[in-house]
């Protein structure tokens, strides 16, 4: 088979483990590109992306360029004379950088396009209740995850799987998908094909503060979904009022139940032993929580911590 040479593009370590299939595969990595470091913590100290401290660890080059379109990096990347470009969790790419290699730029996405194009996918196919995602290898072009798609395979979804769950999972996957699309590109054996073209696609959008929070009128099934989606990056949350005090309470996980009551949804039902939220058809019993200004515990150990109980509701 012929050897490919590879310029990859990616940050977070989803990006890393496609990195690291590449590297130990036929194919030879001659450049990596990833974002500049960027100050973290209390102290502001200077935190490599996984995908740099990956390249570093291999003796990999590695290329950090603030803008895309900088000339100077553009005439480094030329010079590497790479096959393909290989995208995995990276920014927008110009046309003048993607149409640079001989064979293309191809991108990994975590979903079963031309389903949940979009920053969130894998948050997205959990909350919508999905039974099923994937991942999909598409050549890129000037539109976001619409390009032809090279490669595509399933993932079956769990009833209770979390995001957390899913997103390793797929990393795996997509990881060997990259690799046998690169050898299905060496050999000249894969037939790309334009993506469907459907009426209502479901969208992955970015997920922001706002959209997180807990609707407690929601179907039960609906609530469930929307936590374990949620799970464990961003996480839902709802509000507690502890006495004159309100403060956000994320909720990780939880069991729920389906049943008539006569309970305004968002009644909060709260003892040392119980901790049950009211839906609109049923109602939700947090196990993993996170009060604002404490650390992620049990739901006994969030109980335990109260001494009363009187004036604690839902806000």
């Amino acid at each position: 088979m012929k050897k490919l040479k590879v310029v990859f593009f990616g940050t977070p370590d989803f990006a890393k483990e496609s990195l690291a299939a590449i590297h130990h595969s036929n194919h030879e990595v001659v450049g990596v590109v990833t974002v500049a470091d960027k100050p973290s913590g209390r102290g502001q100290k200077l935190t490599e992306s996984p995908v740099k401290k990956y390249a570093a660890e291999n003796n990999l080059t590695v290329f950090q360029p603030e803008k895309l379109r900088n000339p100077e990096f553009l005439e480094q990347i030329k010079s590497l004379d790479a096959d393909v470009f290989v995208v995995v969790a990276f920014r927008m790419m110009p046309k003048i950088l993607f149409e640079m290699p001989k064979v293309g730029t191809f991108n990994l996405h975590a979903s079963l396009l031309p389903d949940y194009r979009g920053a969130a996918p894998i948050n997205f196919a959990i909350i919508n209740g999905e039974e099923k995602t994937g991942a999909t290898t598409f050549f890129i072009n000037e539109k976001i995850d619409e390009g032809n798609i090279l490669l595509q395979e399933e993932l079956p979804i769990s009833p209770d799987e979390n995001a957390g769950s899913l997103h390793d999972r797929l990393m795996e996957m997509g990881s060997k998908l990259v690799v046998k699309t690169l050898d299905g590109l060496a050999e000249n054996s894969i037939v790309e094909k334009t993506q469907p073209q459907v009426a209502e696609p479901k969208n992955a959008f970015k997920i922001f503060k706002e959209d997180t929070r807990i609707n407690w009128n929601w179907e039960t099934q609906k609530i469930h979904d929307f936590i374990r989606g949620m799970s464990p990056y961003p996480c839902a949350f709802t509000t507690l009022k502890i006495g004159e005090e309100t403060k956000g309470l994320k909720i990780y996980a939880g069991n729920f139940e389906i049943s008539a009551h006569n309970q305004e949804a968002g009644t909060l039902e709260i003892s040392k032993n119980l901790f049950r939220i009211y839906t609109k058809d049923g109602f939700y019993s947090p196990t993993e929580v996170q009060l604002e200004g404490k650390k992620r515990m049990n739901v006994k150990d969030f109980l335990n911590g109260f001494h009363s109980f009187e004036n604690i509701k839902i806000a």
